[in-house]
């Protein structure tokens, strides 16, 4: 597959907002150039919502809330437009496999085929109407019938960053919508396209209007959307530092929040494990969206004694991955979201040269490549686990190796972090994995592999965020409990 004509872009509405059901004009004409990464030219624009526009957004989404059917529908009823949004996914395909590689840098053949998952998360969350208890009998100890019942927790402001975007976006308005909430979903400027392909999916199903409104604004008029009292919950995937300042907002009116935030995880590699094996897995792992995943494993941490040994092979590994256009079927990494992102990764190579570590493959621009934001492959090695670039976040392909003294020590440095999202234990010994993962503080914990699973869980510990995605546990954050006691039995339930 070859990249189509940067003109063609596949979106009706592009110079719109998505709110209250229909596409509207801009208040302003300020406009977000969305950049190609691999060609460092403008994809196309889209417009910048200014405060009018934001309160416009959450307007709608509240009036549809308490005075629109949606709360009030059946969860079965909730659970065919998310069927329908399904359907609009898996129906618009190759037009997430254009936009995501541009925006964002992700290979085309990650991209392409990421609706049709992803759809089926949508799918999921359509199942759990019929098998979720939203309301179920309880003993009270006064009364006589007792119900805990789970309602939505009302208007929810979802805000996205750029990796990502139609992953993320799946996992928060998917439950938000079958709990019966109304979403104002938030784009970040550097990759709009995936929220406009979901708002036309809505529009083509006819979800009622308000439910979902889509615009995309900068961080003075998203921090509206924090503070807006009209909104009752904010679900924010990002950075510590946003999510730091989010937490703070929704402190102040105890709005709720739920916050995906940063990482710095740890693969432990055991002493048993096979070096080669171990290092062609996390090369491979390292690739996807040229490190720009906040659960990325990129704090390798070995024991000295084997430490020569897995630099070199991590070193073979990672120097082999072809850096390239993200629509060559032969490319096995793409380029970084924006120039930007990839002076913010130079600065922490450099960092890493000037407090002691040894650079042995990587560290700069590929040189075949004139244009487009690529970064070469990156390996550390003699990492102290004290510096910036084990401490922080760096989110590019850059891989720390930090020597440890024995096994215990692994596991002690792993945890040494402020971070919490991920992790991963390399060893031959399934028991001897498992007990690990349970002395490790994070929010998931892989096997000889980077893993996530947004099917049961994902979210982190410590300052890798509040509250948790995917599965059932990520329906939970948009209901609000209620506890019900009656002087008799009611009807439906004798």
């Amino acid at each position: 597959m070859t990249a189509t004509d940067t003109t063609a872009v596949p979106l009706a509405h592009a110079g719109s907002f998505f709110i209250g059901g229909e596409w509207v004009t801009p208040s302003s004409n300020a406009t977000f150039d969305v950049i190609d990464s691999s060609t460092e030219q403008i994809y196309f624009s889209v417009p910048e919502a200014q405060a009018a526009d934001m309160d416009r957004a959450i307007t709608a989404a509240h009036r549809a809330f308490y005075e629109g059917p949606w709360p009030t529908l059946s969860h079965s009823a909730r659970g065919e437009f998310l069927k329908g949004i399904a359907a609009g996914l898996r129906e618009r395909t190759e037009d997430i496999g254009q936009i995501w590689p541009r925006e964002s840098g992700a290979l085309y053949k990650i991209a392409a085929y990421s609706a049709v998952g992803l759809a089926g998360a949508f799918d999921y969350y359509a199942g759990l109407a019929e098998t979720f208890p939203f309301e179920e009998r309880a003993q009270p100890q006064q009364g006589e019938f007792g119900l805990l019942v789970r309602e939505p927790v009302g208007v929810v402001g979802a805000i996205i960053p750029w990796n990502a975007p139609i992953g993320l976006i799946t996992h928060k308005i998917a439950p938000a919508l079958l709990a019966g909430c109304t979403v104002v979903l938030k784009c970040s400027p550097e990759a709009p396209g995936d929220a406009y392909v979901v708002a036309e999916i809505a529009e083509a199903i006819g979800l009622p209007p308000g439910v979902l409104n889509v615009l995309t604004a900068d961080r003075e008029v998203s921090e509206l959307l924090v503070r807006d009292p009209r909104v009752d919950k904010i679900t924010f995937t990002g950075s510590t530092a946003a999510g730091q300042r989010i937490a703070s907002i929704c402190g102040e009116r105890i709005a709720r929040c739920t916050l995906e935030l940063g990482g710095k995880s740890a693969a432990l590699i055991l002493d048993d494990m096979d070096l080669n094996v171990a290092a062609t897995t996390l090369a491979k792992a390292e690739c996807m969206l040229a490190g720009q995943v906040c659960s990325s494993l990129t704090r390798i941490i070995v024991s000295r004694r084997r430490h020569d040994e897995l630099v070199s092979a991590l070193a073979d590994a990672f120097s082999a991955v072809r850096v390239g256009d993200p629509f060559d079927p032969a490319s096995q990494m793409g380029p970084l979201v924006s120039g930007r992102q990839r002076d913010r990764v130079e600065g922490y190579i450099a960092k890493g040269q000037e407090q002691g570590a040894v650079l042995v493959t990587g560290g700069g621009r590929p040189k075949d490549l004139d244009r487009g934001y690529y970064i070469e492959p990156t390996v550390f090695a003699e990492v102290d686990n004290g510096s910036v670039i084990a401490q922080e976040e760096i989110f590019g392909p850059v891989l720390s190796v930090i020597p440890v003294d024995d096994e215990e020590r692994i596991i002690t440095t792993a945890n040494d972090t402020v971070y919490g999202l991920n992790a991963s234990v390399f060893t031959h010994d399934v028991d001897r994995a498992r007990q690990v993962a349970r002395r490790l503080r994070s929010g998931t914990v892989g096997h000889n592999a980077f893993r996530t699973d947004f099917g049961i869980a994902f979210g982190g510990f410590k300052q890798s965020g509040i509250g948790r995605e995917g599965g059932t546990e990520g329906l939970l954050p948009f209901l609000e409990t209620k506890t019900v006691i009656l002087e008799g039995t009611p009807a439906e339930w004798r």
